[in-house]
């Protein structure tokens, strides 16, 4: 795990000002959504029926910087684009794990009884009874996936494999290159 740190450190200290601009526009627009759906910012267009409890903020205020963060993690610097380079986690599973803890910070914030899922699931005893006090679980759940994926996609910004080249007399068949995978 301290490699992973270290690693997310290194990555973070070559951000160029394209990636640390896109993070912090990235993190006010997660911020601007997540905070107007869930009327932690007040607005016209929806309400709350029961009013945020002081965890959600900072819920809300983390997840956002850390999602704008893991956005930021797919803009690639001009200076080292390099086609050759192949993600070391070519499954995509940081990018869900991303999503999967967004998901679950909407859900955390969000008015119990506001959440159509809850109130189908639950009804409206219901979802003060039983979906309420999940929600902190449900916040730090979407603050330690969303942070993974973020140590993940930094670790691959440090760490990453490079495609073989073919031989300078063989050139790679799609074939060869099923069979040696």
């Amino acid at each position: 795990m301290l490699t992973t740190l270290g690693y997310a450190k290194q990555a973070l200290g070559q951000w160029t000002a394209r990636q640390i601009l896109m993070a912090a526009l990235a993190a006010i627009a997660v911020g601007l959504l997540i905070g107007i759906a869930t009327v932690l910012i007040p607005n016209p267009v929806f309400a709350r029926d029961i009013p945020p409890v002081w965890w959600n903020y900072p819920v809300w205020i983390v997840t956002s910087i850390i999602s704008g963060m893991l956005i930021a993690t797919y803009i690639q610097p001009v200076s080292s684009v390099d086609e050759d380079a192949i993600a070391l986690d070519p499954t995509g599973r940081q990018g869900k794990l991303g999503m999967l803890g967004g998901f679950l910070s909407w859900f955390a914030v969000g008015c119990p009884v506001c959440n159509k899922l809850a109130l189908i699931a639950f009804g409206y005893f219901g979802a003060i009874t039983y979906f309420a006090p999940i929600q902190p679980f449900l916040g730090v759940a979407a603050l330690l996936l969303t942070s993974v994926a973020l140590l993940w996609r930094l670790k691959e910004q440090i760490v990453c494999r490079v495609a073989p080249t073919p031989p300078a007399n063989q050139s790679f068949t799609q074939e060869h290159v099923s069979t040696r995978l």
